[in-house]
């Protein structure tokens, strides 16, 4: 009997080794599910195409400007989408904030779309850097009203930007608290994971206001996630949505709201 118990055991560690090995070599295509471009919504008309130079190639993004112009130069939203997307399906859902007043720069992941490299946290980051360091360059962006805004893999996104240059406000959407926390709902351990991506640290040396916006009925990023989020920051709104993860409507009214609160936008009534 003994000798069938330790049978078993080393069966049974022979196959999580063999998972946690398949889990690492296959995490970036798991975490990075790129979509294709063919059948994605065109580029607008009033999207300028920026291309961004980084290490390992170009990262397109999108410029929207405000439609509805603010005194001066105008705040800008620079957003982070989730892993199965692309910046094309967005433009028309950031109508909103535009006739506010507020510019938006939709910024892609290497790899993904017409975007040169591959995925990673060190490529997805340098976009954002290089994305960043271009609108405090652009005449209509006031430079010190930049806000990342990430959405489900783009927490991570915008969080990594805080990291590295100054942003009055963070915006987080559906968002993992840190890729290690989401894998241990699949059995991975976090030194198996290559691309960290971790908000909770990150918000430890956030000082500014963070918004965290999720669903209560999200079952991919479940809420726990959220008040992780919250509880790691220094100044936190924290807001649940009636959804799941992606049937979410658009938060605009909690992000309007926000953003007014903090100074970050001009005084005024929406359209």
């Amino acid at each position: 009997m003994l000798r069938v118990a330790i049978g078993a055991v080393i069966v049974a560690v022979s196959l999580l080794a063999a998972y946690w090995v398949l889990l690492f070599f296959s995490q970036r295509s798991i975490l990075f599910p790129m979509p294709p471009v063919t059948g994605a919504p065109p580029r607008p008309p009033d999207a300028q195409q920026i291309w961004l130079k980084t290490s390992f190639g170009r990262i397109e993004a999108w410029y929207l400007p405000a439609i509805q112009s603010q005194k001066g130069r105008s705040p800008l939203l620079i957003f982070s989408h989730g892993n199965g997307e692309l910046i094309d399906y967005w433009p028309e859902d950031f109508e909103e904030p535009r006739w506010w007043g507020v510019g938006v720069l939709l910024v892609e992941y290497a790899g993904y779309g017409r975007s040169d490299g591959s995925p990673s946290q060190m490529s997805i980051t340098e976009g954002m850097l290089a994305a960043y360091d271009w609108a405090r360059q652009h005449e209509d962006v006031d430079g010190s009203r930049i806000i990342p805004y990430g959405r489900s893999l783009g927490g991570g996104a915008a969080s990594a930007l805080s990291l590295k240059r100054p942003v009055p406000a963070l915006i987080f959407e559906s968002s993992f608290s840190s890729v290690a926390a989401f894998a241990s709902g699949f059995g991975a351990p976090a030194f198996l994971v290559r691309d960290k991506f971790d908000s909770v640290s990150a918000l430890r040396k956030f000082t500014g206001p963070v918004l965290i916006m999720h669903g209560d009925r999200d079952d991919l990023v479940p809420p726990h996630h959220a008040r992780a989020l919250a509880a790691a920051g220094n100044n936190v709104t924290l807001t649940f949505l009636p959804c799941g993860h992606n049937d979410c409507p658009r938060p605009w009214e909690d992000v309007r709201v926000f953003l007014g609160r903090h100074g970050l936008l001009e005084a005024g009534t929406p359209r």
